[in-house]
């Protein structure tokens, strides 16, 4: 019989988590963590918490400090974490950062601001990171979406569009790489307890709306996605690619 080391197991592999300073991105750096996996948090600013809490597992913790707001060589700083640690075998596409405002007052800097972050790095990045991946012959490329991949919401334009285009570079990726034994997939949070929803959770009447809304009736915490994650980085999940996993407490199907 199979177990579950072997189904989930992740030890000797390298993850390379983006945005695991807090929130989804450290939960989900902790999740493959406590499978047995490395990782790499990328983020713009340092992220001792998280380390601490990944070293508290076991395993070993490498930082690495970049802005993915800014034009970045994704090659050399790919080659460069290699060096560092080893191969990357799973990527978490997490970073991403949001902007509010009505569409006629949206401004262009905001929309850059969003999509340079959530959509065009997260692409960069993955070439940077398939490319080892597909002379290896094997990879695992998880990217996080949100409802407003399916969903249009309001004051949100560049979100909605960047998020619409993680769902498509999703599939697209997943049609290229298969034949190098890379998986792409996505997982789609629901309302989340995160930084990005503080001002929504701070509204009593948009808090009401939105708790009425989920089937679950709460909203999710970042501890939600676990499964998810370790689901699609484990090694039994090599025949599933291109899809879209929501974790949104009901969200979608109501």
């Amino acid at each position: 019989m199979t177990g579950l080391a072997d189904m989930f197991g992740l030890a000797g592999k390298w993850a390379l988590v983006t945005g695991a300073r807090g929130g989804l991105g450290q939960a989900m750096a902790l999740a493959l963590a406590s499978a047995g996996a490395d990782i790499v948090g990328l983020g713009s600013t340092p992220m001792p918490e998280t380390r601490a809490l990944v070293e508290a597992e076991g395993r070993r913790f490498l930082g690495v400090q970049t802005d993915l707001s800014q034009p970045n060589d994704f090659r050399s700083l790919v080659d460069e974490i290699e060096e560092q640690a080893g191969p990357i075998d799973i990527l978490v596409n997490n970073a991403g950062t949001i902007r509010r405002a009505d569409l006629l007052d949206y401004t262009e800097a905001d929309w850059d601001a969003v999509t340079n972050v959530n959509e065009k790095s997260l692409f960069f990045l993955s070439q940077a990171v398939a490319r080892g991946m597909a002379k290896r012959g094997v990879g695992r490329i998880i990217n996080i979406a949100s409802l407003l991949s399916f969903q249009g919401g309001i004051r949100v334009p560049a979100y909605t569009a960047s998020k619409h285009a993680v769902v498509g570079l999703t599939k697209l990726m997943a049609n290229e790489l298969a034949a190098s034994g890379i998986t792409v997939n996505a997982i789609a949070p629901g309302y989340m307890e995160t930084d990005n929803t503080a001002a929504l959770r701070a509204d009593p009447v948009r808090q009401r709306q939105i708790l009425e809304r989920i089937p679950i009736g709460r909203w999710g915490v970042p501890e939600d996605l676990a499964a998810a994650v370790l689901f699609l980085a484990s090694p039994r999940a090599s025949y599933v690619t291109g899809a879209t996993i929501p974790v949104d407490g009901g969200w979608l199907a109501r």
